[in-house]
């Protein structure tokens, strides 16, 4: 990387007219609940991008009024508010366009000859930006606050244009691969999902073939505590909202909680997690290791004979999820539904050959997935172990193109 790097705040880019910043907007509940723009909350904000399950909208009255709050794509994108201050991402092309919400600000590039507006997404990730988070994230009496005044006062290091495009195509490269490697598995689960509903198990049940649906999955099903050491634990924050896969996970010293294995289904039981779709299917594990997960879990298990992946299809399944949000029980903003009540549900009995044939192409899609999401940690290993390096100049991008070009 060539020389001519030279550090700006925030403020010296906004007064050259090089970048913009901005906030979202404060809606009020009777502004929302129409068929107009979608409104963006901080929570729907992730490491596997923006979750557009459920998504609340305007009133489409209101366009007007909220289209300055409105994304664009290259938007770099922060959380301001709460525990998760300084978790960022990125407003690829093609997004849908959002009204951001008071807990998220933008970063927009203005002049593209200035700012590559990739290479700030990347920056927002680097340890460049993360030190800064850190002091000047400061708190309140209810939680951490990052307003745009500190946000002004940030200090980025750009090297010249050229070299800003270099570095983002690079580490633009994994994050398209992993973003293939994602869209491939979500087409599976969609096209699952369609299999699923054809076994008669989203209806509701004929008073001839119904059954309780603990005829085909049992619900925390006991296991032996994991061996002495650390174990696999999975917690509220690494399950996803819209896809099987859970894409990180710890370990440590065993404590009470549920306990799953290989071909188990977690399902958050506490609301807003249940409601925001919080569910996944362990496949990351050796065979016959047991993990532990947070205690707001229910562990759904297929019964032998019952392929693995129907626990999964069922714990999304609309119907199911809202019996169990109807039988929440609790304080408000604490309410959980309980593993006893979440089985008392009934469903068409399937049809056995249709049951076998849905097995084999689950099974196939979901094994296939599994190595995608594996070559996808490993790209985004490689990608975070590339950044820093890239950011600060240590590396120069022609040898970092041949390390992505070997393993991609």
């Amino acid at each position: 990387m060539s020389d001519g790097r030279r550090s700006y705040t925030f403020q010296e880019l906004i007064s050259q007219n090089a970048l913009e910043i901005g906030d979202g907007y404060r809606a009020k509940n009777s502004e929302l609940g129409g068929s107009g723009p979608a409104f963006m909350r901080a929570g729907r904000l992730s490491t596997r991008g923006w979750d557009w399950d459920g998504i609340e909208r305007f009133h489409a009255s209101l366009e007007s009024k909220v289209a300055g709050k409105t994304s664009r794509p290259g938007d770099t994108v922060i959380t301001t508010k709460g525990n998760s201050t300084g978790r960022t991402g990125y407003v690829p092309p093609g997004t849908i366009s959002f009204v951001y919400s008071p807990h998220l600000s933008y970063w927009r590039s203005r002049d593209v000859n200035i700012i590559d507006g990739r290479y700030l997404r990347y920056w927002a990730i680097s340890p460049e930006l993360m030190e800064q988070i850190k002091s000047l994230a400061h708190g309140t009496d209810m939680a951490p606050y990052l307003s745009l005044s500190d946000q002004k006062r940030l200090l980025i290091t750009l090297p010249n244009i050229g070299d800003q495009r270099a570095v983002a195509s690079v580490l633009g490269a994994l994050d398209d691969k992993i973003a293939v490697n994602e869209c491939i598995a979500s087409t599976y689960e969609q096209l699952l999902q369609c299999r699923y509903a054809e076994l008669g198990l989203t209806e509701e049940p004929n008073p001839e073939t119904a059954m309780l649906v603990t005829g085909l999955v049992t619900f925390n099903p006991k296991l032996a505590k994991p061996a002495a050491g650390e174990s696999i634990y999975v917690d509220m924050a690494a399950l996803p909202t819209r896809l099987a896969s859970i894409p990180t996970w710890t370990r440590r010293v065993p404590k009470p909680g549920p306990r799953f294995m290989n071909g188990d289904t977690l399902l958050a039981r506490i609301t807003p997690c249940l409601e925001n779709g919080k569910t996944g299917y362990v496949d990351f594990m050796e065979d016959g290791e047991v993990g532990l997960g947070s205690t707001e879990f229910i562990v759904m298990r297929s019964l032998p004979g019952v392929p693995s992946e129907l626990s999964y299809f069922l714990a999304r399944d609309s119907r199911f999820r809202a019996h169990a949000i109807r039988n929440m029980v609790g304080t408000s903003g604490r309410q959980r539904v309980s593993a006893v009540d979440a089985a008392n549900y009934q469903v068409n009995r399937p049809d056995a050959d249709a049951l076998a044939a849905f097995g084999e192409e689950a099974s196939a899609a979901f094994t296939h997935t599994k190595s995608l999401q594996a070559e996808s940690r490993t790209l985004a290993a490689l990608r975070d172990t590339l950044l820093p390096q890239l950011m600060s100049g240590r590396l120069r991008v022609k040898d970092a193109e041949k390390i992505v070009e070997d393993a991609t």
